[in-house]
């Protein structure tokens, strides 16, 4: 028998065209023998619809990210928790009438960023016993949240960079002390990021103190919740990781590096999805044996000490000294043919049928109820 797995993308975040653009990359890709795909369209305001499922909608055209519009027919969820083992009933409204859609087994959830990567989506998927592709609530939203992650990973003995936590209200009353601690702690530059946004929207480098206040103005517009970090001197790599199989240790990727020419400052929103910069990518990253080994091992025991299930991208500073630092982990991470996640996996001779897959299967094959 087929399995039908609904596809769910765009959403309220600032993600929402990259989440489309992911969207279209599995669409194009996923077995279309073994699974039956329903497309459900989340649009900027939260409103769930059925859209094409054609990859071909769902590709950059002149730079620009799709958008799910809206005009499809409304996509309704379940009204109560289905039995266990059984497919969910998905309707639609269409035309003054409540219809049925499709019976489905699982959801894939290719949502980036807030009110999809943070825990809301897989809480409103828990409610109802549906399986899904990725990590539960409290993983998603400790992972989504940078300053979490870094207590939850510095906790279990791993090393991440050395940083301040901002909240906008507390900026607004006690701006001069808060400079003051940041000049007494943490040496210049600095990097300025919402703590629970993803693709580095609203991340600014600074490098002197006066730059410091612009650099909150465009974080807060993201996140009320800001993470100032001190910069890492150190090259930038990432380590594709699994969830094992059976039981077993997570599986890890051969680590990639990401060169950033001297053009950009950082790897910033433009440069990971639009072309902006000199961007060279790696794989595997020319470092030690014994330094890629110890990568994936810091990887494989982020995964574990945040509780991750089905897949997750860590991102690492390597410094000169070979030591590795924790930067971000993420848990829906970037899912088009040539983001670094499904790259990673290919060099390792898993192809990107066969990752999403993989990851499908897995989620069929979890327990169902409170993870």
């Amino acid at each position: 028998m087929t399995t039908t797995v609904a596809l769910l993308f765009g959403g309220r975040s600032g993600e929402h065209g990259i989440s489309c653009i992911t969207a279209g990359g599995v669409l194009g890709a996923i077995d279309r023998e073994k699974y039956h795909v329903i497309a459900v369209g989340v649009t900027r305001e939260g409103r769930y619809v059925q859209v094409s499922d054609d990859p071909a909608d769902w590709t950059l055209v002149d730079g620009r990210a799709p958008e799910v519009s809206g005009d499809g027919p409304e996509v309704l969820l379940p009204a109560v928790r289905h039995s266990a083992g059984e497919p969910i009933e998905l309707r639609v409204i269409r035309d003054g009438r409540v219809e049925p859609l499709a019976r489905i087994d699982a959801v894939f959830p290719l949502l980036h960023g807030s009110y999809g990567e943070d825990g809301t989506i897989q809480g409103a998927l828990d409610l109802l016993d549906v399986p899904y592709v990725g990590s539960g609530v409290l993983a998603s939203a400790m992972s989504m949240d940078k300053a979490t992650t870094k207590l939850v990973l510095t906790t279990a003995g791993l090393t991440c960079a050395p940083g301040h936590v901002v909240h906008q209200d507390h900026w607004e009353q006690q701006s001069r002390s808060v400079m003051r601690h940041l000049r007494e702690s943490y040496p210049l530059p600095w990097f300025v990021k919402p703590s629970r946004a993803g693709s580095s929207l609203g991340v600014t480098r600074v490098g002197r103190e006066e730059e410091l206040e612009p650099a909150l103005r465009e974080a807060f517009a993201e996140d009320p919740k800001v993470l100032i970090e001190q910069a890492v001197a150190g090259r930038e790599v990432e380590c594709g990781v699994l969830q094992g199989a059976d039981g077993g240790p997570p599986r890890t990727t051969l680590p990639g590096e990401v060169r950033v020419g001297e053009d950009l400052e950082f790897y910033d929103y433009g440069s990971k999805y639009f072309g902006k910069g000199t961007i060279d990518i790696e794989i595997p990253a020319k470092l030690p044996d014994r330094v890629l080994e110890e990568v994936r091992h810091v990887s494989a025991a982020a995964f574990e000490a945040l509780g991750l299930e089905g897949l997750a991208r860590v991102d690492v500073f390597v410094t000169p000294e070979n030591t590795v630092i924790v930067n971000e982990v993420n848990t829906m991470p970037g899912f088009t043919p040539y983001s670094m996640f499904p790259v990673l996996w290919q060099n390792m001779g898993v192809d990107y049928t066969a990752l999403i897959t993989d990851l499908v299967e897995q989620a069929l094959a979890r327990r169902i109820g409170l993870r």
